[in-house]
C-alpha cells in the first residue's frame, strides 16, 4: 500500500477541506475569533459566569464558546463579543 501524498496546506484548513473560498474565509475568521475570545477569557481568569456577565450573554453561550461550537456563533456575534471583551478586531485582506 502506497502512502498518501503529502500536500502543502493553503494556509486555510477549511479551503483544504474543500469549502468554497467564500465559506472557508468566513469559517477561518470565526475560528480565529473564537480562539482569541477563549484566550482572553482564560487570560483574565474569568469563570464562565464572570465571562457571561462581562460579555452580556448567558453562561451556556460561554460554555459553547469555550467548547468551540462554532456553528452556534455568527461572525457578527463573535465581533460583538470581542469588542465587549475589549479586543480590537481588524481585517487583513490578502
Amino acid at each position: 500500500m502506497e502512502p498518501e501524498p503529502i500536500v502543502e496546506s493553503s494556509g486555510n484548513v477549511f479551503a483544504d477541506l474543500g469549502f468554497s473560498p467564500e465559506e472557508s474565509a468566513i469559517l477561518a475568521m470565526r475560528a480565529e475569533l473564537m480562539a482569541r475570545l477563549r484566550e482572553e477569557i482564560q487570560r483574565r481568569g474569568w469563570t464562565q459566569v464572570e465571562a457571561a456577565q462581562a460579555l452580556n450573554i448567558g453562561q451556556s453561550r460561554v460554555s459553547d464558546l469555550m467548547r468551540g461550537k462554532h456553528d452556534k456563533f455568527s461572525l457578527d456575534m463573535l465581533v460583538t463579543l470581542a469588542a465587549r471583551a475589549g479586543r480590537k478586531v481588524t481585517l487583513e485582506v490578502h
